[in-house]
C-alpha cells in the first residue's frame, strides 16, 4: 500500500485528487494521512468527501475514513467502471474539482462514460466551468482525451444547483511538446438574478484595463435566471486564463478590473501554460504514451505537489525545472 503525506506541498486538496485519481488508474491501494493539513479546517470538506465517494463508485473500491473532518483515508480499487451517473455535490462544491478526480480513470475505462454533476459551477478557490471549457479541455484534447461538457445551469455559493453534462470516450493519450501559438482574447461575463447591468459594467471594465494595456477582446454576456445568485467573469485565450468572482458589495467594475489584471499577468509572461493550466494537466500527461513537455508562468505548491504523488504512484515520471520553469512528464501507459 502506498502511503502519501497530505500535507506535502499546498498541503491541500490537491493531493487527494491526485492520489484518488492515480490510485484508480494503477489499481494501488493507497492511504492518505494528514489530509489538508495546511487549511484552517483540517480533514475532509464536503466537497473532498464528494469526490472521494464518486471515484468509489466508479471503481467499486473499498474505502476507510470516509467522513466529514478526516485526516486519513484509505482507498482499495478494483475495475475502473464506465457507464451514467448522476453526482449532485449537494452544496456549491465545484464541479471542475470532481472532473479532476474522475475523469483521468474513465478515460481508460472499457466503455463510454456519460455524468451529470449538480454543484457550484463558478466558486472561488477552483477553475470556473468556462476556464475548464476552453483553456483546460483545450489542452488536455490536444493530448487525445476525447471528452465534451455542456454547461446546463450556472450554480453560485452558497446554493450551488448548476449543471453540467459531461461525456467522456475511452482515450489513448499521447504526449505532446507544447508551444506557444496566436490566440484571440475571448471571454464570457454572466450574472444570475441580477440586473443585466451587472454582467456589462463586469465586461466593460475588463476590456477597459486589457485596451489600456494593448490587448484587444471580445466578451459576450450572459445573463440567467437560476437556483443561485451571482455573477462572474471568465476571459482565456490559448493556453492561459483567469476569472474573477462576484460577491456582495464588490462592486461589478471591480469583478473586472480583476479578471482583466489576473489575465494580463498571465499572458504576458513567456510560459506556454498559466500556472493553474500546468497542474491541472500533469496527471493526464503521466497517463499519455510519451512525453509531454511544456513550460509555465509559474512554478506552484500545487505542480509540487502533483510531482510528488505522481511520482510515488508511477517513479521518476515528473521533472520539474524550477530554474527555466519547465515541466516534463514521461508517461507510463
Amino acid at each position: 500500500m502506498l502511503r502519501i503525506d497530505g500535507s506535502y506541498g499546498e498541503g491541500g486538496g490537491q493531493i487527494l485528487r491526485t492520489s484518488i485519481a492515480l490510485s484508480c488508474i494503477t489499481g494501488k491501494e493507497v492511504e492518505i494521512t494528514k489530509i489538508r493539513a495546511n487549511r484552517p479546517k483540517p480533514g475532509l470538506a464536503a466537497q473532498h468527501l464528494k469526490g472521494i465517494e464518486v471515484a468509489k463508485m466508479i471503481s467499486d473500491a473499498e474505502v476507510e475514513g470516509l467522513k466529514i473532518g478526516s485526516t486519513r483515508v484509505v482507498f482499495k480499487p478494483k475495475r475502473i467502471k464506465g457507464g451514467n451517473y448522476k453526482i449532485d455535490i449537494g452544496t456549491a462544491g465545484s464541479v471542475t474539482l470532481i472532473l479532476q478526480t474522475i475523469l483521468p480513470p474513465l478515460l481508460l475505462a472499457e466503455r463510454p462514460s456519460k455524468l451529470e454533476i449538480i454543484g457550484g459551477t463558478d466558486v472561488a478557490w477552483s477553475p470556473t466551468i468556462d476556464y475548464f471549457r476552453n483553456v483546460t479541455l483545450k489542452a488536455i484534447s490536444e493530448l487525445g482525451a476525447k471528452i465534451s461538457v455542456e454547461l446546463k445551469a450556472r450554480g453560485y455559493y452558497p446554493k450551488g444547483g448548476g449543471r453540467i453534462v459531461v461525456e467522456i470516450e475511452p482515450s489513448k493519450l499521447s504526449g505532446k511538446f507544447f508551444e506557444i501559438s496566436e490566440c484571440e482574447i475571448f471571454g464570457i461575463s454572466h450574472c444570475q438574478n441580477l440586473p443585466e447591468h451587472v454582467a456589462i459594467r463586469q465586461r466593460d471594465s475588463a476590456l477597459e484595463f486589457l485596451g489600456k494595456n494593448g490587448l484587444k477582446a471580445r466578451i459576450d454576456v450572459e445573463v440567467l435566471k437560476g437556483l443561485s445568485t451571482g455573477s462572474g467573469i471568465t476571459i482565456w485565450c490559448g493556453y492561459k486564463g483567469a476569472s474573477a468572482l462576484g460577491e456582495k458589495g464588490k462592486r461589478a467594475e471591480d469583478v473586472g478590473f480583476e479578471a482583466g489584471k489576473s489575465f494580463y499577468e498571465e499572458f504576458v509572461l513567456p510560459g506556454v501554460f498559466d500556472s493553474h493550466l500546468a497542474d491541472q494537466t500533469m496527471v493526464f500527461s503521466a497517463i499519455a504514451k510519451g512525453v509531454t513537455k511544456f513550460s509555465t508562468t509559474k512554478i506552484s505548491t500545487h505542480q509540487i505537489s502533483n510531482q510528488y504523488v505522481i511520482n510515488l504512484f508511477l517513479g521518476n515520471a515528473v521533472r520539474i525545472n524550477e530554474e527555466k520553469k519547465e515541466i516534463e512528464i514521461r508517461g507510463v501507459f
